[in-house]
Parts: C-alpha cells; sequence; structure tokens
C-alpha cells in the first residue's frame, strides 16, 4: 500500500483552526481596546475631578501645574493646545501662559539694549518673578520654558540655546547656527572667549573663530574689549554676572564698551 498525502480534508482543517485562532485574537485585541478606553475615561473622569478640586492650586502653584500636565500627558491630553478648550475654560491656563508670554517679551524688550537679545533662563526667571510681585501667581522655569515655546510657534524669532545646563533665550531674530551655540557655550563659564580659546578648545581655525565672533558682534551679542591684556575679549554680556546682577543704561553699557 502507498501512504497517502495530506489531503484536502487535512488541509481545510488546518486552515480553518487558523482561522478561528485569528478570529479569536481579533476579539481579545478588541476586548484589550475596549478596556483601555474604559480605563482612559475613567481617569479623564478623575482627571476632571482633579482640576475642578484644585483648580486654583493649578493656576497659582506652578508644582501643582506641572503635576497636573504630567496627568494630562499619560492620556496624551495637552490642557494648553486650545485657548478655548474645556481645560482653558475650567483652568484659566491659557490665559495664564497668555499673560507669562507678554510679560517675557516685556523683560527681554527692556534688556535688549545691553545683551543684544539673549538672556540666561535664570536672569530671566528672577526678573519675571520680580515684575510679578510677592502676591501673584507661581511661575516656574519649566512654566517659562512652556511660554517661550508657544512664542516660538508664532515665529516672532524666541528660541532657547542650551549652554551649561540651562538655557540662554533668543528673544531676537538673528540667524545662529551650531558654531554661534558652541562659542556661546564655550564662554559661559568667564562670560567672554578669545580667538585663541576658540582655535585650542574647538580645534578651528582662525579665520571660522573670526567669523563668528564678527556676527555675534554684528548682532549685538557680543561686546568687544580690545584692551584686555594679551589679546582682545570677546564679552557675552548675557553671560556676564556683574551686568546680570544689576540694570544697566545704555549709556552705562557704552561707557563699558572700550
Amino acid at each position: 500500500m502507498h501512504r497517502r498525502g495530506v489531503g484536502a480534508g487535512a488541509i481545510a482543517k488546518k486552515k480553518l483552526a487558523e482561522a478561528k485562532y485569528k478570529e479569536r485574537g481579533t476579539v481579545l485585541a478588541e476586548d484589550q481596546i475596549v478596556q483601555m478606553s474604559k480605563q482612559l475615561e475613567t481617569f479623564k473622569t478623575h482627571l476632571e475631578e482633579f482640576a475642578s478640586k484644585h483648580k486654583q492650586e493649578i493656576r497659582k502653584n506652578a508644582q501643582f501645574r506641572v503635576q497636573f500636565q504630567e496627568m494630562c500627558a499619560t492620556i496624551g491630553v495637552d490642557p494648553l493646545a486650545s485657548g478655548k478648550g474645556f481645560w482653558s475654560e475650567m483652568l484659566g491656563v491659557g490665559d495664564f501662559y497668555y499673560e507669562l508670554g507678554v510679560q517675557i517679551i516685556e523683560v527681554c524688550l527692556a534688556l535688549k539694549h545691553r545683551n543684544g537679545g539673549l538672556i540666561t533662563l535664570d536672569e530671566l526667571h528672577h526678573r519675571v518673578l520680580k515684575g510679578r510681585g510677592k502676591f501673584a501667581q507661581d511661575v516656574s522655569q519649566d512654566d517659562l520654558v512652556r511660554a517661550i515655546k508657544k512664542l516660538k510657534a508664532m515665529g516672532n524669532g524666541f528660541g532657547m540655546i542650551p549652554v551649561g545646563g540651562s538655557y540662554l533665550v533668543q528673544s531676537v531674530p538673528a540667524e545662529l547656527n551650531m558654531d554661534h551655540t558652541v562659542v556661546l557655550q564655550l564662554a559661559e563659564k568667564k562670560g567672554y572667549v578669545t580667538v585663541s580659546e576658540i582655535k585650542e578648545c574647538l580645534k578651528w581655525e582662525r579665520e571660522r573663530a573670526c567669523h563668528v565672533l564678527d556676527h555675534l558682534l554684528k548682532e549685538g551679542l557680543a561686546w568687544l574689549d580690545s584692551q584686555a591684556a594679551g589679546e582682545p575679549q570677546y564679552w557675552l554680556p548675557a553671560l556676564f554676572s556683574e551686568l546680570s546682577s544689576r540694570d544697566v543704561t545704555p549709556e552705562e553699557a557704552n561707557q563699558m564698551v572700550p
């Protein structure tokens, strides 16, 4: 007798079994989606209850605001996405960040004559808090970053440059590429940099270093001390702690520039 091969019936049974497994897998997947949806709805309900209960704390306290934003992020909700959305109406956070953005612009404009449009996030935070008064809503640096990102999205020249574990806030539409950024980072510790330091630390040719520094001078982001001992020093007023610690008038600034 000859051994029989796999018959058509066996193939049909195998396909039927595979189809049933696939169907069962689809049902399980759909059940999981339904359960996840129910969990998200429950979480959203709790989130709304939290927002309603702690409305004043969220509006006035930066720690509560960060906690609330993190809770929203877990379900893919941006409480600041719409100025007319549910969260903005319930919490007033849309108005909060709008007002904070206006304050940031005011501070940056007031100091532009001495820093050329660059300011450390620390100094910006200090001046915003000082301008708001001690009885106003609390503002964290995270709040400032969020407000600046919204200003940047409006295309008005705002941006942030990472420097020394924090940021420099740029409030002018000057074109700064990676070369300018690394020079700013190099100047972060002392507040100034020289051509020799750039050549030694970054391994650049002199022409490249001078090109970057000339651009910073042209944009008003750097001051040149041509009488410094050794070689000229290029000061970044946004990083110069003595200037950051007090208000400097345009007349005083002009006197400081050799």
